[in-house]
């Protein structure tokens, strides 16, 4: 059942040198650059992108997430899901409007896993990048590197996958689109959408909490993920895996690594969901295939390079 939820609306990242994270995420990618906080904090958007920023990157010690943030619909929906985080037993902190520029009042809350995760009604609104909301152009002309359209999804990886499985369902409204299912049943993937999307979040079963294992932007097309697989090599980008396609979701996809040690991901195309889908099942003897079905096997770095 939905519950007011809209999208994804944010993801803080730590880095350990902005101007190198900069090279990445706003040369590389081709996200925007939007703002810089008196913390020293830098905002990005991809082109499509309505609200004023998607990414925010946090300069520290070691690399990671800090959080992720989810649009809903107004205040009142706000006011609704703050209480049922409190009566599902999460921590739940109030972030007061300005802390993050341009953005309202957020509900901070902790998840089984180890995440954190935030709710907020209220964002500035810059609208696409360099296109008019009447009679737009197809695209703006001074989009740089891979010209990702969209902050879309993140991987993230903990222990409790049923707990926080319930905690996107019962309380967020977000419904299972696909798992994998070990020999003895046990769901050790799952990938939770709150709109037609393959995923707006996923979770992978590991014994350490609070794990991010990527962030990942939208592109339009395969033939942008190969051109973004030669920038890859144009800028001497740490390359994990691809370009290749999924079995999961059937996205086509790249994955690669900013300075700091995150992984990031550019794709295109992906599955649909909606609400009266059964969910996709994979199962654990097929996972090389699951996760990337032209090789059918899998890369150690894959699973185990977490921040």
């Amino acid at each position: 059942m939905k519950k007011g939820v809209m999208r994804p609306g944010h993801i803080q990242l730590r880095v350990l040198d902005m101007e190198e994270a900069l090279a990445h995420y706003r040369d590389l990618i081709g996200l925007i650059e939007m703002d810089r906080d008196d913390q020293g904090r830098v905002y990005l958007k991809g082109w499509t992108e309505v609200d004023k920023f998607s990414v925010v990157l946090r300069e520290a010690d070691e690399p990671g997430m800090d959080f992720v943030g989810f649009k809903v619909l107004n205040n009142q929906v706000l006011e609704q899901l703050q209480g049922e985080l409190v009566e599902f037993g999460c921590q739940v902190e109030n972030i007061p409007a300005g802390e993050l520029n341009g953005c309202g009042r957020r509900v901070r809350f902790d998840s089984p896993t180890g995440h954190m995760f935030e709710l907020y009604a209220d964002k500035e609104q810059t609208g696409k990048w360099g296109i008019s909301s009447t009679n737009p152009d197809a695209f703006p002309m001074d989009l740089k590197g891979m010209k990702a359209t969209r902050f879309d999804h993140c991987l993230l990886y903990g222990g409790d996958l049923d707990g926080t499985l319930k905690l996107f369902q019962q309380v967020l409204g977000f419904d299972l689109a696909e798992q994998v299912m070990d020999e003895n049943g046990t769901r050790v993937a799952q990938f939770l959408t709150i709109s037609t999307k393959a995923h707006d979040i996923a979770f992978i079963k590991h014994p350490e909490d609070s794990k991010f294992h990527h962030a990942s932007f939208y592109l339009e097309t395969w033939e942008d993920v190969l051109r973004a697989a030669d920038l890859i090599s144009i800028t001497d980008t740490s390359l994990d895996i691809g370009p290749t396609r999924h079995g999961l979701t059937h996205g086509k996809t790249i994955y690669f690594f900013d300075p700091s040690g995150n992984r990031s991901e550019v794709f295109c195309g992906g599955d649909y969901h909606y609400p009266d889908h059964e969910p996709v099942t994979w199962t654990t003897d097929q996972l090389g295939k699951a996760i990337f079905y032209h090789d059918r096997k899998l890369n150690e770095r894959f699973l185990t390079a977490l921040t």
